[in-house]
């Protein structure tokens, strides 16, 4: 058994044991080929219990300090992560992120770059864009709703996918796609916070 399965494995037994979880639409996931998950991001634990669910193995950028910092550099890497240096449009991430993608894989995004503080949706930044319109990833716009409070109720809602042919033949930019990805995500947060 890999690190990843065994990671998620770990990840999915701590996530339903300690909160009510609903997962929401994973019949959206393509099982293989290029997918780009693109999701709200309100805690540190975003990442795992966006992946936890997917029977796919997830890429994620990960804030490059995290794997200097020793064991759990070698952990995350282990799982699926890269390093991406914030607010320098890191292109080695990019590429990276790129290759991911046209190799067939799963890459997860959290658009707004950092967690929200008081939960509401912030502004994408254009990397989603980016990784939307250079590859021909299924793009799968998805939400975290709840906290993570202890036997609290979590749900993760993977959306269907995006349509994004139009947008590539009409060469919207990179900002402007990932203003549509937002719009969707923000859809979905509206439409399942009531229920």
């Amino acid at each position: 058994m890999n690190l990843y399965v065994f990671g998620r494995g770990l990840f999915r037994s701590f996530f339903s044991t300690t909160y009510r979880v609903e997962t929401i639409g994973l019949e959206n996931i393509p099982k293989d080929g290029p997918v780009l998950l693109c999701c709200n991001h309100i805690h540190y634990f975003d990442p795992p219990f966006l992946g936890s669910y997917v029977p796919r193995k997830v890429h994620y950028m990960a804030k490059a300090e995290l794997f200097k910092v020793p064991v759990l550099g070698r952990l995350v890497a282990g799982v699926g992560a890269f390093p991406v240096k914030r607010g320098s449009g890191d292109k080695q991430a990019l590429k990276l992120g790129l290759k991911i993608l046209k190799d067939g894989e799963a890459l997860g995004l959290f658009p707004e770059g950092t967690r929200s503080k008081d939960g509401t949706l912030g502004k994408g930044l254009a990397g989603a864009g980016f990784f939307a319109l250079r590859t021909d990833a299924v793009v799968i716009p998805c939400a975290i709703i709840g906290t993570y409070k202890p036997f609290n109720k979590l749900k993760v809602i993977y959306g269907k996918p995006l349509e994004m042919e139009s947008l590539r033949v009409a060469k919207a930019s990179a900002g402007e796609v990932t203003d549509y990805i937002m719009k969707a995500i923000g859809d979905i947060l509206h439409t399942h916070k009531s229920q």
